[in-house]
């Protein structure tokens, strides 16, 4: 640019500067656009080898962030390395990137916690995504969303979202109802009145559960052959004021056992009201002393 006399006479530019600034601004971008497609092809290998059961869904989400994140930090630094004044700081990340670790190591311990218990959880799935999981310590109860570098995500019956640090829940005990073996065995508990029949009782609460086509029949051949009924009842107490019994049977998983608890409440309180069987309220005995 000329300047004489307070005005522009005329604006010269360097071709060359021009084509350098254009020239590298093509590389930067198509090594962005690069990265953005490698994490693409990155997301749809696992996802395929998740369609091949190779990895579960719990490892696949943890893997798309933890591998996506490494992609875009490797990517921009590549594209600090492209401008010349920003060489030097990329080399330097590049060269320093051990002592960095060590440096973030110790002043976040938390966030290194939580990425290590991350990792744990993808490789020895003491839950998977889908599962119904209580963490004991803390009371919480939720369906397992997503599992990332940071967090667990639970959802909850009224729908809400928990959002748990991997720390915490690495380090917690974990109750996992999807952790069952082909079926389970439920209970449900009644209490009759003392002067109902117990074994009338017993014969409806077998018959109910029976009838149920949700219950399993979990009987060996010699019980079967012995005609043994295959829903175990007995008496378990002797109350305030009821006889308690307790019926047990047997289910695919815990929805199904919840469903046929359900159920049976209400056809065995029919049932009990049609044969004069009580449910009894809790009785008290109130002694009144004159003075």
């Amino acid at each position: 640019m000329i300047i004489k006399n307070n005005k522009i006479l005329s604006i010269t530019f360097d071709e060359t500067i021009i084509r350098e600034i254009i020239f590298r601004s093509i590389i930067i971008c198509i090594i962005l656009l690069f990265t953005f497609v490698l994490v693409k092809i990155i997301r749809k290998v696992l996802e395929r080898r998740t369609g091949d059961n190779i990895l579960d869904k719990t490892q696949l989400n943890f893997l798309k962030h933890f591998l996506s994140g490494v992609v875009y930090f490797v990517g921009i630094l590549m594209s600090f390395y492209v401008i010349p004044q920003l060489r030097s700081i990329s080399l330097s990340i590049f060269a320093g990137s051990g002592i960095l670790a060590v440096v973030l190591g110790f002043a976040s311990q938390q966030a290194m916690t939580n990425i290590v218990n991350g990792i744990f959880i993808a490789i020895f799935k003491p839950f998977r995504i889908g599962d119904r999981v209580r963490v004991v310590g803390k009371d919480i109860i939720g369906v397992v969303e997503d599992v990332n570098l940071r967090h667990t995500v639970l959802k909850t019956v009224e729908n809400q979202r928990i959002v748990v640090p991997n720390g915490i829940i690495g380090n917690e005990i974990i109750e996992n109802a999807n952790i069952i073996d082909e079926k389970i065995k439920s209970f449900i508990k009644i209490g009759i009145g003392y002067n109902s029949n117990i074994d009338n009782a017993i014969n409806i609460i077998k018959k109910v559960l029976e009838s149920d086509v949700r219950t399993i029949d979990n009987r060996n051949e010699a019980e079967i052959e012995q005609n043994e009924s295959k829903i175990d009842v007995k008496v378990i107490a002797l109350g305030e004021s009821s006889v308690d019994l307790r019926a047990g049977f047997w289910a695919k998983d815990n929805g199904d056992s919840f469903e046929i608890s359900c159920t049976a409440y209400k056809k065995i309180k029919e049932e009990f009201a049609k044969n004069d069987i009580e449910i009894p309220y809790p009785y008290r005995t109130v002694v009144i002393k004159n003075s």
